[in-house]
């Protein structure tokens, strides 16, 4: 049976998983059963992609678990094969040694990569910059390598761009370099995982 065939029929399962749950489980599996198509051609397996995004949105929980957080932490949080990133604002020193200590104890996180800033929550112009930035980054990965969003995650912050996804070294090459021709972009930082071009 080849790959796509049985991520497919995985996919079916999860479906029909749906109708024996209720309330809101009903409603987070809902959820995983639909992008299920989106991983066909991902580097990681059903069980790494759906824990992904389980520890996106537990450490979302987590940035709004009380009131204090959610009035001083700006946090964009991505996840890949267990490799958490983290960028955005957060207000003191003091609130950001309170919270990664908890975000590291969150199942399935491996390493945090922890590229937030100490400063206040960023305002509207800057983050409709970081979103025009990595649509740019994104269509031009797309034509350019053929690396799209189920191969590299393309995460902006204050005109930072981060690399995420499990690739060769000649594709974070190519990556890196097509990221750091567009316009607006500071830096571009690689949170990759690499393999062999065999394992392709």
């Amino acid at each position: 049976m080849t790959s796509t065939k049985l991520i497919l029929q995985k996919a079916c399962i999860l479906v029909l998983a749906i109708s024996t749950l209720s309330g809101c489980a009903t409603a987070l599996v809902a959820g995983v059963a639909i992008t299920t198509v989106d991983i066909i051609h991902d580097r990681r397996s059903i069980g790494e992609y759906i824990d992904d995004g389980g520890i996106e949105f537990a450490a979302k929980n987590v940035a709004n678990s009380n009131k204090k957080y959610r009035k001083g932490v700006h946090l964009k949080t991505q996840s890949w094969n267990g490799i958490l990133l983290l960028t955005g604002e957060i207000e003191s020193i003091e609130l950001k040694r309170e919270l990664l200590p908890k975000l590291s104890q969150i199942r399935g996180v491996r390493q945090i990569v922890d590229e937030t800033t100490i400063n206040s929550k960023s305002r509207f112009n800057n983050i409709a910059n970081d979103a025009w930035i990595s649509s740019k980054v994104k269509s031009r990965l797309i034509l350019k390598t053929g690396l799209d969003a189920n191969r590299v995650k393309v995460v902006t912050t204050q005109g930072s761009v981060y690399l995420m996804g499990i690739v060769t070294h000649e594709e974070a090459d190519k990556a890196t370099e097509h990221a750091s021709s567009i316009r607006g972009v500071k830096r571009v930082v690689r949170v990759f995982e690499y393999k062999a071009k065999s394992e392709q």
